[in-house]
């Protein structure tokens, strides 16, 4: 524990000092958690500052000067939590979360020479804008990086090595880059090698970001590869083969499972790591918002007594979330419910959970025909992907089990040729499937700074309906300058009445049966992505981005 110093006498004067700072631009606070000052934090904080003859300000959306920033060390910013604002003469007014951090001013002003006049703010808000002005793990990476030698054979040598005093390490930088990821809701982390260093960008509502980083990490890339692979239990001697692994990691009060994957690449080794939240539960389908109509079928059709239901949609489509909303609908007590997945996303209550493992021959296929041994009423195949698999799920469907799985077309209305490219034949496709949902996630526009937009002629699509309100993102600091928080469902449902059973047993093409599809009522993708348009939930070039190719 650091003791309390008197100030100096020249932080005292300074304390004094009447320099106006830079006037941050007006918001209004809200209520949220996370990197958003509270109403009641506010209130606090001027509270303490009138307390101890201090400024509270907000540091919100205020502009820094990148030139005052770098004449201070970045370690010792972040070990005292304080940020300077602005330059007058000699003197910075710099923002600190704790008023009576004396030793830290002091340290401060000596390393710099300049005169110090503490201003109070948000410990939070000091901290988010330290990360993203400094980089990712600024902090720790100015105070090792003199410890590592430029070459990577050296490097690996202090991989495990944490300092006697357990800060400053290798083992801190990866931590802070896992609280990091989980602090801006990713989804993925990807350390990529370059031709001058590494790259570490995080995937956030599907789209990856780029994030900023000091110099200092290019030379600490392969300390860094090692520590995930000595985390996921891999072989840190073996850089020409890829690795997979997974590391159960508890960060920010979360139990996570981290899946990794280590690749050989042309610069050097990377890795990318896909976070699965362990502690949150399964949703239920009212929270994935889909049509009323649309929910009232697709409920009607997995409560059917047998038979096959597809979801449909590329990788990261949340096709896995709502099929585990699909498994909590029908988990009454009722029914045997058994799931055979890679991995498991989710742990239910009252459902029987399997891991498949390839390597050792527990393939999707292998598993459903020992899952056929428990009795199930209801079976979850995490994927089908080839042709034993889709024999398999099509077999367990016709002895009178309802079996959920998942599958890669571009829209609904191709699963089924798409069966029948994969060897089932098109008599059991007719006969066992019952239900195919397609979807895709679209970024949904952040409330706070989304405008109502006018599209210029000819600039929407041809499908977009005419008249229909459309928006615009903007970027705030809620959303971090994207314009987009968070991601929403735009589905399409095809069920098979007795027309497209028809053209399924008789091994119709792709392109026919989509258009007897679309006159049997089937609505395309597209056409939810419009609505959710005009409710405001998202824009035009979002649809168009995620259905391009339907």
């Amino acid at each position: 524990m650091s003791t309390r110093t008197a100030p100096s006498p020249a932080t005292q004067d300074v304390a004094r000092d009447s320099t106006e700072l830079p006037q941050a631009r007006p918001r209004a606070l809200d209520g949220a958690a996370g990197n958003r000052t509270t109403v009641d934090e506010a209130a606090q904080l001027e509270q303490t500052a009138r307390l101890y003859g201090m400024e509270h300000v907000d540091l919100r959306d205020m502009e820094l000067d990148s030139e005052l920033l770098a004449q201070f060390p970045a370690a010792e910013l972040f070990r005292h939590n304080m940020i300077p604002l602005a330059l007058s003469g000699h003197v910075v007014r710099i923002a600190t979360g704790d008023p009576l951090d004396f030793e830290g001013l002091d340290e401060l002003s000596s390393r710099t020479g300049l005169l110090l006049k503490p201003v109070l703010a948000s410990r939070t808000v000091i901290e988010e804008l330290l990360r993203s002005r400094l980089g990712l793990g600024a902090g720790t990476l100015r105070d090792i990086a003199g410890r590592f030698d430029e070459d990577d054979s050296a490097t690996e040598q202090h991989v495990v090595d944490e300092d006697e005093s357990g800060s400053a390490s290798v083992i801190k930088l990866v931590n802070e880059i896992l609280q990091e990821a989980v602090r801006q809701r990713a989804s993925d982390i990807h350390f990529e090698p370059t031709d001058r260093g590494l790259e570490v960008r995080y995937r956030v509502d599907g789209v990856l970001r780029r994030q900023p980083a000091p110099e200092e990490i290019h030379r600490l890339r392969a300390a860094i590869l090692s520590r995930l692979k000595i985390m996921a239990r891999l072989n840190i001697a073996e850089k020409r083969l890829p690795q997979d692994g997974r590391i159960p990691i508890s960060v920010a009060g979360r139990d996570l499972d981290l899946r990794v994957a280590i690749m050989p690449l042309l610069h050097g080794e990377g890795a990318v790591l896909r976070l699965l939240d362990m502690s949150r539960g399964a949703p239920r389908l009212d929270e994935l918002h889909m049509p009323v109509m649309l929910r009232e079928r697709w409920v009607s059709a997995i409560r059917q007594p047998n038979g096959l239901i597809l979801v449909t949609g590329p990788t990261g489509s949340g096709k896995t979330s709502t099929l585990y909303a699909s498994l909590a609908e029908l988990n009454d007590g009722d029914s045997k419910i058994v799931t055979i997945e890679d991995p498991v996303e989710y742990q239910l209550h009252g459902v029987s959970q399997i891991q498949a493992k390839p390597k050792i021959g527990l393939t999707f296929a292998a598993g459903l025909r020992g899952v056929l041994r428990l009795d199930p009423d209801v079976i979850l195949v995490g994927e089908i992907r080839d042709a034993e698999t889709a024999q398999s799920a099509v077999q367990a469907s016709l002895t009178g089990h309802v079996v959920f799985s998942t599958l890669h077309t571009n829209d609904a209305a191709g699963a089924v040729p798409r069966l029948v490219d994969m060897g089932v034949e098109p008599y059991l496709v007719a006969g066992v499937l019952r239900a195919v949902l397609g979807q895709r996630l679209v970024r949904h526009l952040c409330p706070a700074c989304r405008q109502p937009a006018i599209p210029e002629a000819g600039t929407t699509p041809a499908d977009f309906p005419h008249g229909f309100p459309t928006y615009r993102s903007v970027g705030c600091r809620e959303c971090r300058g994207t314009g987009y928080f968070g991601r929403i469902g735009v589905f399409e449902l095809l069920t098979l009445d007795a027309r497209l059973r028809d053209l399924a047993g008789r091994g119709v093409g792709a392109d026919d049966f989509r258009q007897q599809a679309l006159g049997s009522g089937y609505v395309p993708l597209r056409a939810h992505g419009w609505q959710r348009v005009a409710d405001g939930e998202t824009t035009v070039d979002e649809v168009l981005r995620v259905c391009a190719d339907v």
